[in-house]
Parts: C-alpha cells; sequence; structure tokens
C-alpha cells in the first residue's frame, strides 16, 4: 500500500475488488462474533480491539487474503482449517474460497475465551 490507511474503509478502499467482497464478509463475520470489539488498524492491517486488547485482524496480499486470530485459535480449530495454509497465527486464504462464516465465528469467539483467560489469571 502506498499510503498508509487510518480506518479499515480506506483499507479496503485499496484492494482489488475480489479480495475486498471477501475481506468484507469476513470483517462482518467478525463483527457478528464479538460485537463489543472497536475497528482499528494495527501494523497497517484492519484490526479489531476488545477491552483494549488486540483480537484479531486480516489483510489482502499479492496472491491471498490473510486472516490474523492468533496462535491458540489456530491450534484449537486445526481439524476445521486443514483446508487452508496456516502458521502460527495466520491463515491464508483465496478470495474466490473465503472462510466460512462459521468458522470465522468459532475462531474469534476462541480469541475471546483466551484474552478472557489472559485477565483473569494476571
Amino acid at each position: 500500500m502506498a499510503h498508509k490507511p487510518k480506518t479499515i474503509r480506506e483499507y479496503l478502499a485499496a484492494v482489488g475488488a475480489d479480495k475486498r467482497a471477501a475481506l468484507q464478509k469476513l470483517r462482518k463475520a467478525i463483527r457478528a462474533a464479538a460485537p463489543k470489539a472497536e475497528e482499528c488498524i494495527s501494523y497497517q492491517l484492519p484490526a479489531f480491539r476488545l477491552n483494549g486488547r488486540f483480537l484479531v485482524a486480516f489483510g489482502a496480499a499479492a496472491n491471498h487474503c490473510s486472516f490474523y486470530p492468533g496462535s491458540y485459535p489456530i491450534e484449537a480449530h486445526q481439524a476445521a482449517l486443514k483446508e487452508y495454509d496456516t502458521s502460527k497465527g495466520t491463515i491464508r486464504f483465496r478470495a474466490e474460497k473465503p472462510l466460512p462464516i462459521a468458522l470465522v465465528k468459532k475462531l474469534v469467539k476462541s480469541r475471546i475465551a483466551e484474552n478472557v483467560g489472559r485477565r483473569k489469571s494476571r
């Protein structure tokens, strides 16, 4: 990206139409799973924070889209993610095959539970 986006809307406006559609679907699923989360830009990526803590992020690359729920949700839902290219905290998917909404909601809820658990253990 040539300029640094200040909002998710700005970020999405600079992405190709196919990736934008997939990322908007992802954004909507994240909002449904975490309605109290606030949108932000973190490390130049669209992201969500909940209770002041990083929750998840997403973005577009040259050949794929990515969802960044952190490592715990990916480990917890490994079987459901076997069709996708994953690494420690990232799920990569093609714009024409977006992540299923139900799976996104499970991943986000796992991340929320992880953050709540961390807060309680302090």
